[in-house]
């Protein structure tokens, strides 16, 4: 069988006026994969990538501290199918309906840097109402498009993939959830559930045959945890 191994972006830089530029911890966090997948020797015939600098950025630092070890040196494929949902987009396309149960929205999700944990109670409120299904937006794109894109990327990987690969596909947390979906088969509310919980630069594995695919693990961080450093274990 072959394993796809989905890693998630370092830290990105929340709060700032362009969330998709990886923070110094965000660097930090990649660099820290690359060396604890090296010493496991884990090595990766493809990688993949969605267009985002977040996303292409934790590639380069991960592939590079990979390959002082071994040399080995991959180019890295983009795939647009792999990029995170507008999370900006969704929310100003609610932002009406959640002013009516929350006149305070506007001012958190201005300054969400200091509001944490408001920012998160009101956007975990939006998200629930997008990927419902049961609160349409005009000229939004729904969940369900947003998984069926993702599930053309993975088939397009799957369709060029051999039979003993092992594919690196560096992403975001709204994309992996999207794949849970797919492949565990449970509700969208449900794999938001699981969302939260998914860590900067954390690896789930896939296993697959041809076309059949299943989770092997998830969320895996012990690259951060052996560092023994709270710091290093983020979000966003």
């Amino acid at each position: 069988m072959g394993s796809i191994y989905l890693i998630r972006h370092g830290q990105a830089s929340f709060g700032a006026d362009n969330y998709d530029v990886l923070s110094p911890v965000g660097f930090q966090q990649a660099a820290a994969l690359g060396r604890h997948l090296a010493r496991l020797g884990i090595r990766f015939d493809r990688c993949f990538s969605g267009e985002l600098n977040r996303q292409q950025d934790t590639a380069k630092a991960t592939l590079e501290q990979m390959a002082t070890g071994s040399g080995q040196t991959l180019e890295m494929q983009v795939d647009a199918a792999f990029n995170e949902f507008l999370a900006d987009e969704v929310i100003r396309a609610h932002m009406d309906d959640l002013l009516v149960a929350e006149p305070n929205a506007m001012n958190v999700f201005a300054d969400a840097a200091d509001h944490r944990v408001e920012f998160q109670r009101l956007f975990k409120y939006v998200i629930h109402r997008w990927v419902s299904g049961e609160h349409h937006k005009d000229g939004l794109m729904s969940w369900q498009d947003f998984v069926s894109s993702v599930q053309a990327g993975l088939n397009r990987l799957l369709k060029r993939a051999g039979n003993r690969e092992n594919i690196a596909v560096f992403t975001s947390g709204g994309t992996i959830t999207a794949l849970l979906q797919l492949i565990i088969g449970v509700s969208p509310v449900k794999a938001f559930e699981l969302n939260w919980q998914i860590v900067n630069t954390s690896v789930s594995r896939l296993k697959f045959r041809e076309q059949d695919v299943a989770l092997a693990s998830f969320n895996g961080y012990a690259h951060l945890e052996l560092l023994n450093n709270p710091e290093l274990i983020t979000y966003r």
